[in-house]
């Protein structure tokens, strides 16, 4: 693990000014807490207990502070923990949390492979942090031990065929520049990147854009001494091995078989969102959750359940439906139009992330079959793209 920890030492990853929090918050998937409610606890979460979170390989913070500043903003109470094995990643975090003055946030330098010995939580947010561990497996196996009994961990691990031509590079700076300073490696693999020709896998792979962003993204994408890929197949066994249990994926469009080819009778859904991955060719991670143990996600059939939209203003999407427009949707080069009957744009409407499905039937005045009737076309058409989930904890 040392040069794992000598690369982040040299460039901590993400980049971050700690002075940008007082003008933006980065959000992202996992770790919303509406996503963390829906994948995890059902929608049916009781925030006012206190969240026990642990952000395993927080790098620079941006797990930490997403969540930790949304359940402050929120008025949720939470304890999280924090670990990372470089020094320089944390003290940005560090920084990023005291210029939001945010509290209950212990740091703590080392491996998250210690994580059973800092529990038990709640919730593990573990974002592009396993992947890069010598046995990955053990990573997988030390966070579920941690985990307390009901909770789960939002995940980010690479993903293989939207990452063509970064492994080859890898293999080839490793053998060229091993033994050359984070510095001089960087300098030296970005001269031969300029000059790889047009027709290279990596060259025309245009889902990748970390090597633009700046020298740690560079050397996090095509310098990293340790770096391995899940398909959907191996992702969801190593879950398996490890005493995990699949919740999903948070855009579930992205694995869709049937929207790329018929499905084959009696195929397994794992397989068949193996399949659609390669079909695919454009996923470059798998962002999802998983539990303990094996439980529903949240459902539009409990009417007890509070909806959120993600990614677009439930107001604007209302008078979009409502005017009889189709917006646009794009994910990982997929593409479609948001269609959805006028007659849905009042329960749209109503949604503020307070109201339960049943109170916003009730607010567009409309009997439970005719509300049943329309809001399962509102899931049918926005649950596949990860823009609707269930939570209460703006209750």
């Amino acid at each position: 693990m040392n040069k794992v920890r000598d690369q982040y030492e040299a460039y901590p990853y993400p980049e971050r000014d700690p002075r940008d929090e007082k003008k933006r918050l980065i959000l992202g998937s996992p770790s919303l807490p509406q996503e963390i409610d829906h994948y995890v606890f059902g929608g049916q979460r009781d925030w006012s207990q206190p969240l026990r979170i642990f952000v395993a390989g927080g790098g620079t913070g941006d797990g930490l502070i997403q969540l930790t500043a949304l359940l402050t903003q929120y008025g949720k109470p939470y304890q999280a923990t924090y670990i990372d094995l470089s020094a320089a990643s944390r003290k940005v975090a560090e920084a990023r949390a005291r210029t939001r003055g945010l509290k209950n946030i212990t740091f703590v330098t080392g491996s998250l492979l210690d994580a059973p010995d800092h529990g038990p939580f709640d919730y593990i947010d573990c974002c592009g942090v396993l992947h890069h561990l010598p046995d990955p497996d053990a990573g997988f196996t030390a966070l579920r031990q941690a985990l307390a009994p009901g909770g789960g961990i939002g995940f980010m691990v690479y993903a293989p065929y939207g990452r063509s031509g970064v492994y080859p590079l890898q293999e080839a700076f490793t053998a060229l520049y091993e033994d050359m300073s984070p510095k001089d490696r960087l300098k030296a693999a970005r001269q031969v990147v300029e000059r790889l020709p047009a027709g290279h896998p990596f060259k025309s792979n245009t889902n990748l854009n970390d090597h633009k962003s700046g020298d740690a993204g560079f050397y996090d994408l095509l310098l990293h001494s340790t770096d391995r890929a899940y398909d959907v197949q191996s992702l969801t066994d190593t879950l398996d091995r490890t005493g995990w249990s699949f919740a999903g994926f948070t855009v579930p469009i992205l694995y869709d078989l049937a929207r790329l080819a018929p499905v084959p009778a009696g195929m397994d859904p794992v397989a068949a969102m193996a399949v659609a991955e390669k079909l695919n060719g454009t996923i470059r991670t798998h962002t999802g959750y998983a539990t303990d143990t094996p439980r529903p996600v949240a459902s539009g059939k409990t009417r007890t359940l509070v909806p959120h939209i993600k990614g677009l203003h439930a107001a604007q999407l209302a008078r979009a439906v409502a005017q009889g427009q189709t917006p646009a949707l794009d994910t990982d080069g997929i593409r479609d139009a948001l269609s959805l009957p006028r007659q849905t744009a009042p329960l749209l409407a109503a949604i503020d992330g307070r109201r339960s499905l049943q109170e916003i039937a009730g607010h567009a005045g409309m009997d439970p079959i005719t509300f049943g009737g329309h809001w399962s076309q509102v899931e049918k058409a926005l649950l596949p793209w990860g823009m609707l989930v269930y939570s209460n904890v703006l209750r």
